[in-house]
């Protein structure tokens, strides 16, 4: 069954795309929908496809040489994934695992090279995404690096956060104490005892599906040294 060019046009990637071109790639287009937990992509597989999230969660994962899970990314609704296999030819460098039942669209590779090299918008976008992605590569590398497992969650916090329309800073789609502790190879014991104190001090407040940082200049003395990292009573 086709995919409806209307749910295509959701997608910042494809929105500058023409009409006939959205038709045409609807019809090529295939929908799967996973499970959670469910691996969407494995490391070292060919990469064949380029995905869009319609609904759901992914996360990019990889595994440390000694086992341990190491979260790298999160794929966010209406965002695309897969990319890099797409414009080199490589294989997949990491896998990709749904962490809620995810719905998914997948675009074939050589359709999808064919939009990247004909299509200025979308190069400059996928560009910018992987400029992007570095960044925040380069930033976790250097959190990883910090000793003190507390000093890594708040400093993981941080990275997470953006500024809020009031001025404060928010969480988005805020991940599991599971998924953060496999962000900065810690556990996720370490990581709960960690919120709960920084929810009694009334740094962090949970609304919904977010949270609210009441103070990011604690979590930045945190993660910098400045302060003593926050311990379970």
């Amino acid at each position: 069954m086709p995919i409806s060019p209307a749910v295509l046009q959701n997608f910042p990637l494809l929105r500058e795309v023409p009409q006939e071109t959205l038709l045409r790639l609807s019809s090529i287009m295939t929908e799967r929908t996973f499970a959670r937990r469910e691996i969407m992509i494995r490391k070292g597989e060919p990469g064949n496809v380029l995905g869009f999230l319609v609904e759901g969660r992914l996360q990019g994962v990889d595994f440390t040489v000694d086992g341990r899970e190491v979260g790298l990314y999160f794929v966010e609704p209406n965002d695309y994934f897969g990319e890099l296999s797409v414009i080199d030819g490589l294989p997949r460098p990491e896998f990709v695992i749904a962490i809620g039942r995810s719905r998914v669209v997948t675009l074939p590779r050589d359709e999808a090279r064919s939009l990247l090299v004909s299509t200025p918008t979308i190069a400059q976008l996928v560009t910018e995404r992987l400029a992007r992605r570095l960044r925040v590569v380069a930033a976790q590398r250097t959190l990883l690096g910090v000793p003190n497992p507390a000093q890594r969650v708040c400093a993981q916090l941080i990275q997470l956060s953006i500024g809020a329309a009031d001025g404060k800073a928010v969480i988005v789609h805020a991940p599991t104490h599971q998924e953060i502790a496999i962000m900065i190879n810690t556990s996720r014991e370490t990581v709960t005892r960690v919120f709960q104190v920084l929810q009694a001090r009334g740094i962090l407040r949970r609304e919904g599906n977010q949270w609210q940082v009441a103070d990011v200049g604690y979590l930045n003395d945190v993660a910098e040294g400045r302060k003593e990292p926050p311990k379970a009573s």
